[in-house]
Parts: structure tokens; C-alpha cells; sequence
């Protein structure tokens, strides 16, 4: 049987109206109690009675047997949902910062108090990775995860190589559209798919990973000349976070542009869509595809989540539990496309290799493999607007321990 749900929502901004929508649409067992908002003046459809601006006036609240947390503020974010959580009330959360930077905290609270907290619309939108892998994925032997975290930065590169826009013309249009921030580093940057890459390597893998040891390069630095080297090798260039097996015991994870090929399944992915791709042993490679971002997408994930909570589903982490003993690693080689000013990062950077050199008075670039941590240790200067990095696809491990099949299909997938 399922339980009749009473729903405090925080936030009611894109995606709590695109909820709502959803909800009215259908004969669910469930009931919203009470909105927490910021702003009181603004104009609403619904009964003004059912606002507040007291967040207490729902976590106190002893009828409320579940919290839906759709709010910007981390911070704030995260209190609410660890109050919830310690007065009995099962959540639903779709704050991707606040649970990658605080996930094995919230995941023994979960056990420790009974409940439940659920988060699928925090990755990816409307895109059901999350369950399919704690599900599907439960007991294979899982190689990678990589894919398009970021509806932004992929809209932005679509006007670019499908519709020869500048970058700083692709930025704006999709300000315009609300799909950028007037700061749109977050997203152009790389730390959105980064806190999402964080929360699916924890089920993926089993292993917590603060964000903040994860590399992120974005696409705020990409010129001209980039895009001109891309099209002529016939390569897209795609934001795209990366977790993959190393060896049995090691997973490294990352998030940087890639020259994407045409038999890449990424390469058609274009706009504000999503899409992960999955590598396992048995399983093979699997494509998920979908509308990342959005009031209803997302509002559509997020119901999901309540929907399950009316019988009582909750996140196993199996694979954390199991104590499976997979650590993180920097210890590998990529290849990457460098344009660079100065010859001194060359040197920082201490190449393994460089097959490919170009110089010239305004634009100077080279192909070659580096390491990982040399990569992390210089990030500041891989920042200057002088510079734009972009893997070409190629991951080099310094110790193969997995069997040259497996490896051989992993690497398929990237």
C-alpha cells in the first residue's frame, strides 16, 4: 500500500512550479501542505495561505511527513535537509553542491535516524542515472561513467559548431534564454557536472569524493582557434566529466572539454540535453539520453523521487557498504590538446610525450600526454585566458591491473 505523503516544498521558483504542474496533472496519494519561499510581494497563482517565509513552519511541523528542498543556497539547503532528516521527515532534494559536498555525512544520517533522502534530479535532470545505477548496476563490475552533465555549456557549444556562433554570441543567447547565469561560471566552468559527477561516482563505485579533489577545467577560455582546430580534424568539442576504473581498486575522475569524434555517441547530443554513457563488464555500454535542465524535466525527476517515497524506497549504497576498498587516484596520463602563450607551461606541465606541435605569433599548441596530478597542481595556470585544454580522448594508465579485455572495452567508451 502506499502512504498518503504530506509535502513541506522549499523553493518555488522553475522547477517547484514545474512540480506542481506535474502534480496537478495526475491523482497522486500526496498533498502540499506548505511552500517555504523568500519572497512574500511576489505575485502567486495559488492560495497566499499556503506560503511562508518560516522554515520552521514546515520542519516543526509534525503533519509534514516529507520535505522537497528546491532551493539555490547550499548552505541553507543543507540545514533544512539535516533537520528533516533528524526529525523523522523523508526528503527529496534536487541541490547538487549541498549533497556532493556533504554526501557521506547525509547518508549516515539516513541510517541513523530511519530515513530517507533522495536525489535524482540533482543529476541530470530527467535523465534516472542515479537509480539505474544503484539498481542496475548494483552488482556488475562497472569500468566508467562519463557523459553531458551540463545543459549550459552544451547549448553554448551547439550555436558554436552546428550554427558558427562566437562563443561570447552563444553566451549571450543563452543568458537570454535563461539558460546561463549573468555569472555563468558555475556551469561554463565545469563545477556543476563536477558536484554531479560526485554524487554518481558515490553510487557508481561506492566511494565519496570531495568535489573539491576533482579536477574541473571549463569552456570559459575557448577562442577561435580552438574551434578552428576542432573542425578541421572533424571534432566537436563537448563538456565532458569523466569516472572511470584505473585498476580493480582505483578510479580517477575528472572534468575537462574533449575533442569529441563523429562515432562518439556525445557527438550528437546537442542544446540543453543530457546524456550519460555507462561501461560495464557484463552489461557493456549503455546511452542514456534527456532534457537535463528545466522546470518540467526536472520537476518530472523530483516527483519521481516523491513518488517512491509513498512506498518507502530509500538508497542501499551497496557498493559503499560492501567496504570494496576503491580508492582515488591522479596516477594517469591524458592526452590533451594545449593552446598556450607561454613556453614556460610547457615545462610546468612536463609532458610525457608531445606528438604534435604548432607556433606561430598569435597561436601556438601542442598535442601530447601529461599527467593527471600535473594537470591538478597547475589548474590556476591552465585558468588564464591565454589558455584553453581540451582532452583528445586518450587515457594512458601508468599501472594496467585490469585484464587487457576489459581495458580494451572501457576504453571504447571515452
Amino acid at each position: 500500500m502506499s502512504k498518503n505523503l504530506k509535502i513541506g516544498l522549499f523553493g518555488f521558483g522553475v522547477v517547484g512550479q514545474g512540480l506542481l504542474d506535474i502534480i496537478q496533472s495526475q491523482n497522486l496519494n500526496l498533498e502540499i501542505i506548505k511552500i517555504a519561499i523568500k519572497d512574500p510581494r511576489k505575485k502567486r497563482s495559488l492560495n497566499k495561505d499556503l506560503f511562508t517565509t518560516n522554515r520552521d513552519e514546515i520542519l516543526d511541523n509534525s503533519e509534514i511527513n516529507t520535505v522537497v528542498e528546491l532551493i539555490n543556497d547550499a548552505d541553507a539547503a543543507y540545514e533544512i535537509v539535516t533537520r528533516a532528516l533528524k526529525s523523522g521527515k523523508n526528503v527529496v532534494s534536487a541541490n547538487k553542491k549541498m549533497i556532493a559536498t556533504h554526501l557521506k555525512e547525509l547518508v549516515d544520517l539516513q541510517k541513523e535516524y530511519g530515513t530517507s533522502l533522495l536525489y535524482e534530479g540533482a543529476v541530470c535532470g530527467s535523465i534516472p542515472i542515479i537509480r539505474n545505477l544503484e539498481e542496475y548496476y548494483d552488482n556488475e563490475l562497472f569500468h566508467a561513467l562519463s557523459g553531458i552533465f551540463n545543459g549550459s555549456s552544451n547549448y553554448i557549444l551547439s550555436k558554436i559548431f552546428n550554427e558558427n556562433q562566437s562563443y561570447g554570441s552563444a553566451l549571450k543567447e543563452a543568458q537570454d534564454l535563461g539558460f546561463a547565469e549573468t555569472d555563468p561560471i558555475l556551469d561554463v566552468g565545469g563545477y556543476d557536472p563536477k558536484y554531479k559527477l560526485a554524487i554518481a561516482t558515490a553510487h557508481a563505485y561506492g566511494l565519496f569524493i570531495n568535489p573539491d579533489n576533482i579536477l574541473n577545467i571549463g569552456i570559459q577560455n575557448l577562442s577561435q582557434y580552438d574551434i578552428n582546430y576542432a573542425k578541421e580534424k572533424n571534432f566537436k568539442i563537448k563538456l565532458v566529466p569523466t569516472a572511470r576504473k584505473v585498476n580493480t581498486k582505483q578510479i580517477v575522475t575528472y572534468v575537462l572539454p574533449k575533442l569529441v569524434a563523429k562515432d562518439d555517441f556525445l557527438y550528437n547530443v546537442e542544446n540543453e540535453y543530457n546524456a550519460v554513457t555507462v561501461q560495464a563488464a557484463f552489461a557493456d555500454k549503455q546511452f542514456f539520453f534527456g532534457k537535463g535542465a528545466g522546470g518540467h524535466p526536472t520537476g518530472a525527476a523530483v516527483l519521481s523521487d516523491i513518488a517512491a517515497l509513498r512506498y518507502d524506497y530509500r538508497y542501499e549504497y551497496k557498493k559503499y557498504h560492501q567496504e570494496n576498498g576503491v580508492t582515488h587516484t591522479e596516477n594517469i596520463l591524458l592526452e590533451i590538446y594545449l593552446r598556450f602563450a607561454d613556453e614556460d607551461l610547457i615545462t610546468l606541465l612536463e609532458f610525457d610525450n608531445i606528438s604534435e606541435r604548432y607556433s606561430a605569433s598569435s597561436y601556438k599548441y601542442v598535442i601530447g600526454t601529461v599527467k593527471l596530478e600535473n594537470l591538478i597542481k597547475n589548474r590556476d595556470l591552465l585558468l588564464d585566458e591565454a589558455v584553453f585544454i581540451a582532452y583528445t580522448g586518450r587515457q594512458i594508465y601508468k599501472e594496467e591491473k585490469i585484464s587487457t579485455s576489459n581495458f580494451a572495452e572501457a576504453e571504447a567508451v571515452l
